[in-house]
């Protein structure tokens, strides 16, 4: 297998014209199938099902409300742990969220985390994909009303159980957390706690990937229909980078390669390689308009995360109460979400982690050396900190006007020399694998 890479090289360095020849991973390619849009739409109708999923619902009824929910979330996923060999092990991350905006009073509350242990005792590596399981109305303090949620979000919720079911059976040196998280509608609350969580305990989050909102394919008032296309978010400057940082980028023009925006490339890249008729919308925001999700709280904490939503959303089925006016069906219910859409989004998630899971870690320490005034790009870096060393490394660049990486250039070695100049392209460096998997790019620093 190790001999297919100078190959691949020759391929993706063709000019664009040339045919292009996607090569896919047999493992992976059937773990992309095996996701099911019938399980998905299972799910999806059994969480409406407890009628309201609100943060602040019943807790002890057996048939409704949060508690019900994340009871019977966790239940399905132990299922899936025990085809794990021992390897997924599943848990409520319980907190207590004091009052405060939209909390009227201290409540104790659970995510519920499936964890994927990595069979490389050396890779610390962790990989987060998660969906909100609460849900709301249009008075976001409503603990009462029936409140579906079957798109927002019990379509991320689903995906993220989706992927658990499938990946829990295979092995992989890094490990994956599958989470259902609470809290998001009353202000994040679920994934903040994972994030802090994450940061006091050192985990290496590599990336996480964020699915709110991935169900539906119409596009209100513009009347669009689109069940190919779905949105990645990603910040440009590092949501926590320090002064210093942001005075670094400017200096570089790298506020279009934060370690968030080369997994979103990474995530286009990927996706499409293994999911047919699927386009990968790069958007260069940490979200919507003036809009927030879960993937902001591990922005927050210094890690990288992406959020994925569905291209043209519809606001007759978010955040209303269930109602016909003049005409106008209202209310997030089951009957309005495509299952096989769905069903997309989670493939696309599931070549992402698996790829990344299977991968090196990242090279380290990488950098553009400048100590000489050259029109040569000289470029060095260390092997990875964690996990299994890689057999080999892609130089990437591209035009600084590009939004994507244009060629890759296979090296074996810790440095490269190339002749196009640091002044007029954009360099990044990744490790791959003897079977291709490539980890995520890494920008490289200016050193001397």
């Amino acid at each position: 297998m190790k001999h297919i890479l100078p190959f691949l090289l020759l391929i993706l360095t063709l000019p664009a014209t040339a045919q292009t020849i996607v090569k896919q991973d047999a493992g992976i390619k059937q773990m992309v199938d095996e996701v099911s849009a019938k399980n998905i739409e299972g799910t999806i109708r059994k969480l409406v099902s407890f009628k309201s999923r609100h943060t602040l619902s019943d807790t002890t009824s057996k048939t409704t409300g949060s508690g019900a929910a994340r009871n019977w979330i966790k239940a399905e996923m132990e299922k899936y742990a025990a085809e794990s060999n021992g390897r997924m092990t599943v848990q409520f991350d319980t907190f207590t969220q004091p009052k405060g905006t939209r909390i009227d009073k201290p409540i104790k509350l659970k995510n519920v985390l499936a964890i994927l242990k990595g069979t490389d005792p050396n890779d610390t590596r962790v990989y987060l994909v998660s969906g909100h399981y609460d849900s709301r109305i249009n008075d976001v303090m409503d603990t009462n009303g029936v409140e579906p949620g079957a798109n927002d979000d019990a379509s991320g919720t689903a995906l993220s159980m989706e992927l658990a079911r499938v990946m829990a059976r295979r092995p992989f040196p890094a490990t994956i957390i599958f989470m259902a998280v609470v809290g998001e509608e009353q202000g994040l609350y679920g994934s903040a706690n994972v994030a802090k969580r994450a940061k006091a305990e050192n985990w290496n989050v590599d990336a996480m990937l964020n699915n709110d909102i991935v169900g539906n394919t119409y596009g209100m008032e513009t009347d669009l229909k689109d069940n190919r296309s779905v949105r990645v978010f990603s910040d440009g400057v590092p949501t926590a980078a320090t002064d210093k940082q942001v005075a670094a980028l400017k200096s570089l023009g790298g506020e279009n390669d934060s370690p968030s925006r080369e997994l979103a490339r990474y995530s286009k890249e990927i996706g499409e390689r293994y999911v047919d008729q699927l386009d990968v919308k790069l958007i260069y925001r940490r979200d919507r308009y003036l809009r927030g999700g879960d993937h902001l709280p591990f922005l927050e904490q210094g890690f990288t995360a992406v959020r994925f939503t569905e291209m043209n959303e519809n606001f007759n089925r978010q955040h209303q109460n269930i109602r016909t006016e003049n005409g106008v069906e209202y209310g997030d219910l089951p009957d309005f979400v495509d299952f096989n859409y769905v069903q997309k989004v989670a493939r696309m998630n599931l070549s992402v982690l698996a790829n990344l899971a299977s991968a090196p870690a990242e090279p380290q320490n990488v950098g553009v050396i400048t100590s000489d005034l050259t029109n040569k790009t000289k470029l060095k870096w260390e092997v990875p900190a964690t996990g299994k060393k890689p057999v080999g490394y892609y130089v990437l660049m591209r035009e600084t006007i590009s939004p994507y990486w244009e060629k890759k250039f296979y090296v074996t070695d810790t440095a490269a020399t190339l002749n196009y100049s640091k002044d007029n392209y954009f360099f990044a460096v990744q490790s791959v694998d003897a079977d291709g998997h490539e980890s995520l790019p890494v920008f490289p620093k200016p050193v001397r």
